[in-house]
């Protein structure tokens, strides 16, 4: 009798142990991106200013600006599964030099940026591991702390600016709500810069290529 119920007690365990095993050595599923979800993403990015075009009155020449690299954060909420909204914080500095001037080459100072950015993307596999997307939106940059090189430059100061923004990239499901992440937006932006209190006027189309890596939190 005893022999029976060992048995019996082991059939009806057996099930649940089975199913146990099966959860515990099955792969996780993709979460994937969802609608009223958000994502936060922690990126290392590179900012490489293009310097399109520019123009400097009374001395001539054209501006150049350094590539930087530094932190960024975003945050993204999914309206629906395909559509979300996205907005980037970020700030670098920048060193600015003027070449082919009637003075040869001149240092003229550094600046600060801080150019807050708001896309719309549109995200083709949501439901996947791997999800591309695709997005457009506005960039707002602000400069500051910005400090004339001395010498021929003695004071230095740019105009905020306003203007477009393209972005493509991708999301990967590593593991459970993480995923790893990689982007490039082209921003377009244009300033003029007043070397000592307005005398020299630098205009600039900077354009700057921004691209990122980093990883990402689903909430």
């Amino acid at each position: 009798m005893t022999l029976r119920r060992l048995a019996a007690g082991l059939l009806l365990a057996l099930p649940f142990a089975l199913g146990t095993a099966q959860a515990q050595t099955a792969p996780e599923a993709p979460v994937g991106l969802a609608a009223g979800t958000f994502m936060v993403r922690l990126r290392a990015i590179g900012v490489i200013p293009e310097d399109n075009s520019s123009s400097i009155s009374l001395i001539g020449g054209s501006v150049h600006a350094s590539a930087q690299a530094a932190p960024e954060v975003d945050v993204s909420y999914f309206l629906t599964d395909h559509i979300a909204f996205e907005l980037i914080a970020a700030s670098t500095e920048h060193t600015i030099t003027a070449t082919n001037t009637a003075l040869g080459k001149v240092d003229v100072g550094s600046t600060w940026i801080l150019p807050p950015t708001l896309t719309v993307q549109y995200h083709f596999m949501p439901h996947s591991r791997f999800s591309p997307y695709l997005g457009a939106g506005l960039n707002v940059s602000f400069f500051y702390a910005s400090h004339a090189a001395g010498g021929t430059v003695t004071k230095l100061g740019l105009d905020n600016a306003v203007g477009p923004a393209l972005q493509a990239g991708f999301d990967y499901n590593v593991s459970g709500h993480w995923f790893a992440n990689f982007d490039v937006k082209q921003i377009f932006l244009s300033t003029t810069a007043h070397l000592n209190g307005g005398v020299i006027l630098a205009k600039t189309a900077l354009d700057p290529l921004v691209i990122g890596a980093g990883i990402g939190y689903r909430f």
